[in-house]
Order: structure tokens, then sequence, then C-alpha cells
């Protein structure tokens, strides 16, 4: 701006120049309207959807390095950590099956998983365990379900089932293996 005398007003700034509207279209909302979808396409220039992936299957986690049926390995967590258990198989949920045994350090047949627990070099000959771990599955440490009891005054009252221990065939397999 050029320097004004006093007692003078500075001149007007000239009106700002805005760009030119293209005309309007009856047809086109322009940006301030909703967007024009198209959802479907007919005629020769469809596309095909591609057919759904197959999802896999799980599998099993691979087992660790070190680790095969009669191999010793020490827990790391659970009630039994610290203890060192011999690896019988992997189930088919991933998980590890060991055992102590239990006549020889009170570790029952347990599934464990392999993130808890170390493998070591020393091994235990399991050929004669073999035939009862395979009946062994994860049905096998199912539990049975408790019903519930009644709600109300006479629900309150009433005893509570007895506690089931453990299967007569648990124990059987527990004391083969």
């Amino acid at each position: 701006l050029k320097p004004v005398a006093p007692g003078t007003a500075a001149p007007a700034a000239p009106p700002r120049r805005r760009p030119p509207h293209p005309p309007a279209d009856a047809g086109a909302m322009g940006k301030a309207g909703q967007a024009k979808h198209v959802f479907r396409t007919f005629g020769k220039n469809k596309v095909k959807k591609s057919a759904a992936a197959q999802k896999q299957e799980p599998r099993p986690a691979k087992l660790k390095r070190g680790l095969a049926p009669g191999s010793v390995v020490i827990l790391l967590a659970g009630r039994f950590r610290g203890k060192r258990a011999v690896f019988l198989k992997q189930l088919a949920s991933g998980l590890l099956l060991v055992t102590g045994p239990y006549a020889v350090n009170g570790v029952p047949l347990r599934r464990v998983n392999q993130r808890y627990c170390i493998a070591t070099s020393a091994r235990a000959d399991v050929a004669a365990a073999e035939a009862e771990t395979k009946k062994v599955d994860g049905k096998f440490f199912a539990r049975d379900k408790a019903k519930k009891g009644k709600k109300g005054k006479d629900g309150m009252f009433a005893e509570d089932a007895a506690k089931t221990g453990i299967s007569d065939e648990r124990k059987a397999t527990q004391k083969k293996v």
C-alpha cells in the first residue's frame, strides 16, 4: 500500500473476484448433493465375483524342538510348576499330554500348553504306555455339568450335590500309564 497523507481516507480495497460458477445443471447436484451410487451394472461390463476363499482348518501347533514322546519336560506353571514330567503325546487341541508318572512324583495325566514347559534332553521309555495313551483325548478330561438348583426358599436351603471325584476309568488309565 502507498503511504496516505494525514487527514485523507485510505482508498477502498478492490473487491475480491470469485472464480465464475459453471452453469447450474438441473440433473447434476455437484459436490453439494448426495453422491451418485451405482450398485449394479447391467449389460456386457459385468464384473464376475471371485469364488469365496476356502478357510483353512485349524491345525495343532508345531511341537517345540526337543519334544518327542518320552521327553522329560519341566512344568513352568500351574499346580505342578517346577516338577518334571514325561511327555506322552500331543492332543488334537495342540496341548501336550504329560504325566509324572503319578506313582513317582504325583503329577497325574495332564494337558499342558507347550509354552509352559521346558524340554530337557532326558528321555524315558514310553512304549508300554503308548497303547493306553491312544484312547486319551479331549473328552477324557471333560467334566460333567452340574445341574442348577431351584430358585427361591426351597433351593436356598437344599443340600448341595456331592462332589464327584475322578472317574474310575481315569484312575485305571493313570495306573497303567
